[in-house]
């Protein structure tokens, strides 16, 4: 269990290059739970370029819950690479890209732990998180991944798979962003 985590940095800006990233567990604690699906797009001037995707192998059985939120059976993720070859795939994908996330402490909290544990390698990029963004630009109720989806009309098909929330946060990153720079310009007169 990692006690201290040396993370990048929150970014609040709006760049045109970044890696989105999605991760599905067996649970929430980084310390007792286990990554079974992480993905990624590869973004490029605002445009996917690329994608990652891989289920994971757990050292234990996946409980229903999980399987009836993320639809990730313990048959499916049976013959699937353990998580030490999956990470340094991952993190070759990734290179030193800003992470794009929502409530990306999340995802990058148990990246960062399995990399220590099985690369002996920090997980140290720098990071937007949409949640935070929507908090500060968008005025909603609520700001998770569903409420932003339904609020700029994203569908949620296949939501709590891991490339697919990387998709829809990938939209709610660009509806956020095209918002902001709507409001930042000049009246026209």
């Amino acid at each position: 269990m990692v006690t201290t985590r040396n993370k990048g940095s929150l970014i609040n800006e709006f760049p045109s290059d970044y890696t989105v990233v999605d991760i599905e567990t067996t649970g929430l604690s980084p310390a007792s739970c286990e990554i079974i699906e992480i993905s990624a797009l590869k973004v490029r001037n605002d445009e996917i370029v690329d994608s990652f995707s891989s289920l994971v192998k757990p050292t234990k059985k996946i409980n229903s819950f999980i399987v009836n939120l993320t639809g990730i059976t313990n048959e499916m993720v049976e013959d699937a690479p353990k998580i030490n070859a999956v990470l340094s795939k991952f993190i070759k994908f990734v290179s030193d890209d800003f992470i794009l996330g929502h409530n990306v402490n999340f995802d990058i909290n148990f990246i960062y732990d399995g990399m220590m544990k099985y690369l002996k390698k920090e997980f140290t990029n720098d990071y937007i998180d949409t949640m935070r963004l929507s908090r500060r630009h968008c005025d909603l109720k609520k700001h998770n991944l569903k409420s932003l989806a339904k609020h700029y009309n994203i569908s949620l098909k296949g939501h709590h798979r891991a490339l697919t929330d990387c998709k829809i946060t990938y939209d709610v990153y660009k509806s956020i962003k095209q918002d902001v720079n709507l409001k930042e310009q000049p009246p026209v007169l």
